[in-house]
């Protein structure tokens, strides 16, 4: 029994605080019991009792020492967080908008190819041919004219010169408007618009016209019968435009304002 006690304290020596507790209740426990047994069989069971209550103290307080070694729990690191990709930016309704088109130049004549007209009723053909020239389109009045359906009483309305004026250009941007009455304000404004647009697009106009007018220079232009002539040019947003007209070769073109033209046209329509 000594011996076993000598190599119980052996290995206390290295031992934790709460190990070495525990060892020497263990030890103290073994001691009293022994003890008890040398002494006599009648003392061992009180021995025992008594070993056994200081064996609990001592394990308690060995548990309470191991408590206090525990080291305390290390926080978790948290791993580094990755940003999540920053969200796209939502398209700007700004740079997906269409580019507005070119402002019209506030003055346009076109390079256009004059000729007068071969017979006193080839208005209609000569102005259809002076409007296209523009646009590199060469046609002979004689072929226009059969295209157009003129004959000795003319040529019968816009409508006309608007199918063949898309018949030769491309995309068929030509449409006829008419003014059966004299044009109110709305209409020679649209008469403006549609003339600048065709212009700076690259196209003449042509106009069916009855009765007299003024051009700016003083210069009258009368035509009681009805006559075609037409338009190559503006200046001054398209208040004022430029006539090519193909009845006298001594006077090929002249300026006239815009509500001019458009109560020259009246019972009549044009082409742009």
């Amino acid at each position: 029994m000594k011996h076993t006690l000598k190599r119980q304290l052996r290995r206390l020596a290295g031992a934790r605080p709460y190990q070495v507790a525990a060892a020497s209740a263990t030890a103290v426990v073994l001691a009293t019991t022994t003890g008890a047994l040398l002494n006599g069989a009648d003392e061992a069971p009180a021995a025992q009792r008594a070993s056994a209550a200081v064996a609990a103290e001592l394990r308690s307080d060995a548990g309470i020492a191991s408590l206090g070694e525990q080291r305390p729990a290390t926080p978790a690191t948290s791993s580094p967080t990755t940003s999540a990709p920053a969200a796209k930016k939502s398209a700007d309704p700004d740079l997906t908008r269409k580019p507005a088109p070119p402002k019209p130049p506030a003055s346009k004549v076109l390079d256009y190819d004059y000729q007068a007209q071969t017979t006193f009723y080839y208005c209609g053909p000569a102005a259809t041919r002076n409007a296209l020239s523009a646009a590199g389109i060469e046609r002979s009045q004689d072929d226009l004219a059969a295209r157009l359906g003129t004959t000795e009483m003319g040529t019968n309305s816009a409508e006309d010169t608007t199918r063949v004026l898309n018949a030769m250009v491309k995309g068929n941007p030509y449409k006829t408007t008419m003014f059966p009455t004299a044009p109110r304000p709305a209409q020679m404004d649209q008469l403006q618009a549609d003339v600048v647009r065709a212009i700076t697009d690259g196209r003449g106009v042509v106009a069916n016209i009855v009765g007299d007018a003024v051009d700016t220079d003083g210069g009258w232009h009368s035509f009681g019968g009805g006559h075609y002539i037409a338009v190559v040019g503006y200046r001054d947003q398209g208040r004022t435009v430029k006539i090519a007209d193909s009845a006298n070769p001594a006077v090929p073109s002249y300026w006239i304002t815009t509500i001019d033209l458009a109560n020259w046209m009246t019972s009549r329509g044009y082409s742009a």
